[in-house]
């Protein structure tokens, strides 16, 4: 099973509007959905409108919201402003298998790479990724039929 840590950029985004594309991960199966109280407080922070903070209320209730982690347990090998630090030692700390963000400035480095056990992928890279194991699990049980 996948553990998606969102960052506030993604949350953000799902809020925004109520026919917002991101909100489809919180459809998606057999998946758990992670953020952090300070990702899903910057979200709430730059969201403009009471509708928009009321349906970021919503999306954030159903998933399981972690605290901020220590950034010291970053690898010292990553570079992050001081803003993210907490976005990605929430997400390792949280142990999640991937951290969706559309942050490309900051993370976009490190999209399809792994920091520690953790995938850092833009949203769209996710859903594709995983449309590509269903098609290739698919495969593989056709392969295995017998006749």
């Amino acid at each position: 099973m996948d553990v998606l840590f969102l960052d506030a950029n993604v949350l953000f985004s799902a809020a925004y509007s109520p026919d917002a594309r991101l909100r489809l991960f919180w459809q998606i199966p057999s998946t758990r959905l992670v953020t952090s109280l300070y990702a899903a407080e910057e979200a709430r922070r730059n969201l403009p409108k009471p509708d928009q903070r009321r349906r970021l209320e919503l999306l954030v209730t159903v998933i399981k919201q972690v605290a901020e982690a220590n950034p010291a347990i970053l690898p010292t090998d990553v570079l992050l402003p001081e803003k993210d630090r907490p976005i990605l030692a929430a997400a390792m700390a949280s142990g999640a298998t991937h951290l969706i963000t559309g942050d490309r400035a900051h993370f976009g480095v490190w999209y399809g790479k792994k920091i520690g056990s953790l995938t850092v992928l833009p949203p769209a890279a996710y859903v594709d990724e995983r449309h590509e194991r269903q098609r290739l699990r698919k495969e593989q049980r056709k392969q295995q039929e017998p006749g």
